[in-house]
């Protein structure tokens, strides 16, 4: 399995939000990813529109329809903002977070049985309008059949505890734990992917670590990359360190 490069465009619009000329635009960056080999395009639209704004989601949907072999996945907590965006858009997939309203940013994975009634009925509703659902999870083996039980498609597992572990002691058996989540997962009939301050030193080690990652979605890293680098040059370099993982 080669991993999918969907680029995270929160941060692009942070930026452009800062001024009132519309620069740098969040349509050009997805055109400019896309035409530099990636994926798929992820936003996380939160309520308070800090970012992503409703319009973007929009205009985004309308450029990947000229890109139908890339993927377009929408993130948020579906018991916000998420589901009017799945029921008009209909997206490749959406990406169920827990975030709460004024969340700084993603921080944990959905508890079970805890979240298990409420989310239950929203991904039915989502698998039946043709999109995928994956829920953002802490690499836990024990939850992923929890996980496929309410319905979901694939987990992304939230892997800043493997970022903040990079080059320390705790590296290896952090590997370890997201290695034997994915496993628990695929064995629960779950697709993996993961995301979270994954960048070009620690991208390449997750990958040959952890088996059959389907899709990394990567914001800040990338986007703070491509502040120097350029977005072709950025992504050409993200998709070499998927490309050597493969190797």
């Amino acid at each position: 399995m080669t991993t999918s490069l969907s680029v995270n465009l929160n941060k692009v619009a942070l930026v452009r939000n800062t001024r009132h000329l519309g620069i740098p635009s969040v349509t050009r960056a997805a055109t400019l990813c896309l035409q530099a080999g990636a994926q798929g395009i992820t936003v996380h639209p939160r309520p308070d529109e800090r970012h992503i704004r409703g319009s973007d989601v929009h205009d985004l949907s309308v450029l990947l329809q000229a890109w139908p072999e890339r993927e377009f996945n929408i993130e948020g907590n579906p018991l916000h903002n998420l589901m009017d965006f799945v029921r008009q858009l209909r997206p490749h997939q959406a990406t169920f977070v827990p975030d709460s309203e004024g969340q700084f940013t993603s921080d944990h994975g959905w508890r079970f049985p805890q979240d298990a009634e409420a989310l239950r009925p929203l991904i039915a509703e989502a698998r039946a309008l043709g999109v995928r659902v994956s829920l953002f999870m802490d690499p836990i083996p024990e939850l992923m059949a929890a996980a496929r039980e309410v319905g979901a498609d694939r987990v992304e597992l939230y892997t800043e505890p493997f970022a903040e572990s990079w080059g320390t002691a705790q590296q290896a058996a952090e590997l370890q734990r997201y290695a034997d989540t994915a496993r628990a997962a695929h064995a629960a009939g779950l697709g993996v992917n993961a995301g979270h301050d994954l960048n070009r030193d620690n991208l390449t080690s997750f990958l040959r670590h952890v088996p059959r990652v389907a899709e990394v979605s990567i914001g800040h890293a990338l986007i703070a990359d491509a502040l120097e680098l350029g977005y072709g040059a950025t992504v050409h370099d993200y998709l070499r360190c998927i490309h050597e993982a493969d190797a």
